[in-house]
């Protein structure tokens, strides 16, 4: 009966503890499920994110190495233009070295150039400082020259006057000074021909006189005081005559200096001033 009521507790109690674990298994099998459900979306949603990531990553590569593809055949294309530009760049390289040893000997030309363009620049500073004094100058040169032009005015009417009183007072000078010769000159032959004819007259007195030695002495004295007083009278008119045709052409000269000074030149006067001869010379 112990055995039997031992057993049958026995029994009882394998019977709760296989539910109880039937329970706990079947708990722990709805935990699973439910984990593994949970796994299986988390794992669904990671490989449709990765798939998702993994396509746009595939459709973007997709693109790029078609642009990529692009690229390179525009970079072929541009590669063939460029080695053809570059053949044409080479040839036009060989064909500009003689224009380019030109251009440089020029630079070198036009350094040496403007250099000098430096120094024609300061003299070109130099030469405005100067050309602004020079205005300056030329202003008030041209400012002295109305002033001497109204001087000058007031002179030419001055030379003018002068010029005609001058003009007159030589023709007056002339006509006295050429008279005076004229009576000089007459009164000078009539003395020389009364001295002649006295010579004349004395050669025949003494032919036909016979005077002795002593009277002919006396009378040769009288007549050599008389021809020595005639001699000083004609050397006096000589004298005379010299101061004045040397006053005659010293008023000339003093004339001609007037009108150089006045700048009036001697072919305007319309006349050629006749100067004397000076006796003896």
């Amino acid at each position: 009966e112990v055995e039997a009521k031992y057993t049958k507790k026995m029994q009882a109690l394998r019977n709760e503890l296989d539910l109880r674990r039937k329970t706990e298994i079947h708990e722990v099998e709805e935990k699973k499920s439910s984990q593994i459900n949970e796994l299986m979306r988390n794992h669904e949603k990671a490989f449709s994110d990765i798939k998702d990531y993994y396509n746009d990553i595939t459709l973007k590569n997709l693109a790029l190495i078609s642009l990529l593809k692009d690229q390179v055949e525009e970079m072929k294309k541009r590669e063939i233009i460029l080695e053809k530009e570059k053949a044409e760049v080479l040839l036009q390289n060989k064909r500009l070295r003689e224009p380019l040893q030109q251009a440089r000997e020029q630079v070198s030309e036009l350094q040496k150039k403007l250099a000098s363009y430096e120094k024609d620049k300061e003299a070109l500073t130099n030469t405005r400082a100067r050309l602004k004094v020079a205005q300056k100058e030329l202003k008030d040169l041209r400012w002295e020259h109305e002033v001497l032009e109204q001087r000058f005015g007031k002179v030419q009417a001055e030379r003018d006057q002068l010029y005609q009183k001058f003009t007159r007072a030589i023709a007056e000078v002339q006509q006295k000074t050429g008279f005076k010769n004229l009576l000089l000159e007459r009164k000078l032959n009539g003395l020389r021909s009364v001295l002649e004819k006295k010579e004349v007259e004395l050669s025949e007195v003494f032919a036909a006189s016979n005077l002795d030695l002593g009277a002919l002495s006396v009378v040769s004295r009288r007549l050599e005081d008389l021809v020595d007083c005639k001699n000083a009278t004609i050397e006096d008119l000589r004298l005379q005559l010299a101061r004045v045709c040397k006053a005659h052409n010293d008023m000339l000269e003093t004339f001609e200096a007037k009108l150089t000074a006045f700048g009036i030149p001697l072919d305007n006067l319309g006349f050629k001033p006749l100067a004397s001869p000076v006796p003896g010379q």
